[in-house]
């Protein structure tokens, strides 16, 4: 059950992403030159991807995986290209409709399904992987650990998601961006720190089978974030 300041933040993402950043982030996340603070940013999330697709299966052959916040859909599209069946979801209708048309005709042996949606309600379906990569950043950490339970009761193998680390660069930034108007502004992060994650998810009820695994910081830039693995134990 999504809390209050879950609900609170989703409606501010969705405003952000679906009209407020939307020619911003598509020329982000597209191969359009950038300036070069965005350089850092596009290079960061590069690396992100690649670091959570290293840690999937290499076969994704029969596996159902989340990709929760998909933005314009470039790692869902990695993830078919393995064989997967990808479920694909985003709040942000505008960003699904651009992730299907960047997707390719030819996927290769998996498929990618565009939902436009909340991760907490994406039907009755279950996983054997989750990925949230950078979707996640924007919540409190209690809703972080609330939301990763909720997706391990239908998930059987592992869950990928990233978190902001709790740093003095990182810090710097979120004080740096309160300066610009509030219309400019892009929804707060809200950085965690990383024994205080350890701690709530190894004390949440619906994860007391799960166990973490590897993490990795990209730290590129203007770009800031940490992946952790969840795995089924």
């Amino acid at each position: 059950m999504p809390t209050q300041t879950y609900e609170k933040r989703r409606g501010q993402l969705l405003t952000y992403f679906d009209k407020t950043a939307v020619a911003a982030w598509d020329r982000l996340t597209s191969d359009a030159p950038v300036g070069r603070i965005r350089r850092t940013v596009r290079a960061g999330r590069e690396q992100m991807r690649q670091t959570l697709l290293d840690w999937l299966p290499e076969d994704l052959s029969g596996r159902h995986l989340l990709d929760a916040g998909c933005g314009t859909g470039a790692l869902a599209v990695a993830a078919a290209r393995r064989g997967a069946r990808v479920t694909a979801i985003d709040l942000s209708p505008t960003l699904i409709r651009l992730a299907r048309e960047r997707s390719p005709a030819e996927l290769g042996p998996g498929t990618v399904e565009f939902r436009v949606g909340d991760m907490l309600t994406a039907g009755q379906d279950r996983f054997d992987y989750v990925v949230a990569m950078d979707s996640l950043i924007h919540y409190p950490i209690r809703d972080v650990v609330a939301t990763l339970g909720s997706l391990a009761e239908r998930t059987q193998c592992g869950m990928l998601f990233t978190f902001a680390p709790r740093t003095r660069a990182l810090m710097l930034m979120h004080g740096l961006g309160k300066l610009f108007p509030a219309g400019q502004r892009s929804p707060a992060i809200e950085p965690a720190g990383e024994l205080a994650l350890h701690r709530l998810l190894a004390g949440h009820d619906s994860l007391r089978h799960w166990r973490t695994g590897r993490t990795r910081r990209i730290d590129s830039g203007f770009y800031i974030s940490q992946a952790l693995e969840v795995l089924q134990s």
